[in-house]
């Protein structure tokens, strides 16, 4: 999710833009209408699976199944698929 602030509101809201930042989100900083900047989080260098997983889950992006014994279907459901893609893409 990216928010916007004009060069004049960043600058006035600067402790507003950076808890948009810490929380995650990207702030982009337009000048007289046009992108002019991105304030984004810096990365972690490395984060587990679990710690990853738990991070997404706590900002909302990624939330825990529904039913965590259903079925998963493929999404291909006449065999050859795979290949007939690759052809169609090859004869492009």
């Amino acid at each position: 999710m990216t928010i916007t602030y004009s060069t004049y509101e960043a600058k006035a809201r600067f402790s507003e833009v950076l808890r948009h930042v810490r929380r995650g989100r990207t702030v982009t900083i337009s000048y007289r209408g046009e992108p002019a900047a991105e304030i984004r989080p810096i990365q972690p260098k490395q984060q587990t699976l679990e710690e990853r997983l738990e991070d997404l889950g706590r900002r909302g992006v990624l939330a825990p199944a529904s039913d965590p014994n259903a079925v998963i279907r493929p999404i291909a459901h006449r065999p050859g698929a795979l290949k007939r893609f690759l052809a169609e893409r090859a004869a492009d």
